[in-house]
């Protein structure tokens, strides 16, 4: 049985959350699977590694429609690159008749796909939870595991220090809005060093290097180090090798709480019901004044994020 998987997701968060479901058909048909997603999933760097997976193949689909796999040519060129692989079946992580259709052109004759038309209000995993396991007909964790091979894990150890507790922070967000003041991540940086010697690793996007200078410029900049530079693929045996994971609802975060970091992730204009509750290693705090159901998009709560309750719960978890 050769299987596609069809993940038809934008972040790098969302392919993440997938991850144990992926896990789980691969075990079910007992051989890789085959994935087809976005390349800003940067799937291939994440299951780079992965023995359950075997092949990603890019879904080349823009927002301003001009990729190989939009539009209607778009549409029977995607058949014809899947119809190739020859799959026996596919699941359809989406609710969309495109992709269904898509299947049927490419000859796959069995095809399970999240109820058609539904897309609206679906919970991004517990839509995803009971899709898995309603075809596998058992109980799936929602708790992903991100693999890496134990080669890269050692390599990456030599270089990092083991007299000091490392940490990474989350200091990049998708949007303004989802992020906390780079001051106050400098102050964060200087009140944990002076508690535990630290070094402190960045993760930022290619467009955040403003971010990375205030913080690399600061009296406290020596006991930081800059991801900025790596890909994916070679962060992640770093953030691995790491005790503690802080900073905003970005892919880093998601990264972290799969290579099993204690995860302190701020929410402060994005739903923590959603992205924050799926994996017991994402330890939320939110605006005060919000709860976990109201903190969701437009919140906008950045400057009622306490301070206290972030460096108190990065101790605590260091101290663990």
């Amino acid at each position: 049985m050769k299987v596609l998987i069809l993940i038809n997701k934008v972040g790098l968060g969302d392919c993440i959350i997938h991850v144990n479901y992926i896990h789980e058909i691969s075990k079910r048909y007992a051989k890789p699977v085959s994935i087809l997603a976005k390349e800003n999933t940067r799937a291939k760097d994440l299951f780079g590694d992965d023995p359950h997976i075997g092949e990603v193949i890019t879904l080349d689909r823009l927002n301003d429609n001009s990729g190989s796999h939009d539009g209607i040519s778009g549409f029977f060129k995607l058949a014809r690159d899947i119809r190739e692989k020859k799959f026996d079946k596919v699941f359809i992580f989406n609710s969309s008749i495109r992709y269904f259709l898509v299947c049927k052109f490419a000859g796959i004759k069995k095809i399970a796909q999240y109820p058609l038309f539904k897309k609206k209000a679906q919970h991004v995993v517990n839509t995803a939870k009971i899709f898995t396991e309603n075809e596998l007909n058992k109980i799936v964790s929602t708790q992903p595991k991100l693999l890496i091979s134990e080669d890269k894990i050692l390599k990456a150890k030599k270089d990092i220090s083991q007299n000091h507790k490392n940490i990474v922070l989350g200091i990049s967000a998708s949007g303004l809005t989802k992020r906390w003041g780079i001051k106050n991540f400098i102050k964060l940086i200087e009140k944990i060093n002076e508690k535990q010697a630290s070094k402190f690793y960045l993760a930022a996007g290619k467009n955040d290097q403003k971010l990375i200078d205030e913080i690399l410029n600061s009296n406290i900049g020596s006991n930081c180090i800059s991801l900025n530079n790596l890909k994916i693929n070679q962060m992640m045996p770093i953030i691995a090798n790491c005790n503690l994971y802080c900073g905003n609802d970005t892919g880093f975060m998601h990264i972290s709480a799969a290579l099993n970091l204690k995860t302190v992730a701020l929410f402060m204009d994005s739903p923590v019901l959603a992205y924050g509750k799926y994996s017991e290693n994402i330890n939320v705090i939110i605006p005060e004044g919000e709860t976990e159901e109201t903190t969701t998009h437009d919140t906008l709560g950045a400057d009622k994020i306490s301070f206290d309750k972030v460096y108190n719960k990065c101790i605590e978890f260091l101290s663990s």
